[in-house]
């Protein structure tokens, strides 16, 4: 698995942005089966900056309906990245 397979997105949302600001966080959304140490050193990779801890968290794709038709939405994993100290926060999420 190359470091573009384990990170699929960033995750801008106004939690994510608060926590980048606030904590030296970032949000991504991961590759179901990565683990911590892939999204770490991806992360380090792609961003050249020190990684200080990693956070995941699975979400399971809920039931939507579309009048009388009915699926569930794919399965997904978060990343919670937070950098060491002094490292710069990569600018990913300007609107």
């Amino acid at each position: 698995m190359t470091i573009y397979d384990v990170i699929k997105r960033p995750l801008v949302t106004e939690k994510g942005v608060e926590k980048k600001d606030n904590e030296r966080t970032l949000c991504f959304e991961v590759a179901s089966d990565a683990n911590k140490t892939q999204v770490k050193q991806a992360v380090e990779k792609l961003f050249s900056v020190k990684v200080e801890a990693v956070r995941t968290s699975n979400f399971e794709g809920k039931l939507r309906r579309r009048g009388k038709f009915a699926g569930y939405r794919s399965d997904w994993k978060k990343a919670y990245v937070k950098l060491q100290a002094g490292q710069k926060i990569p600018e990913f999420a300007e609107v």
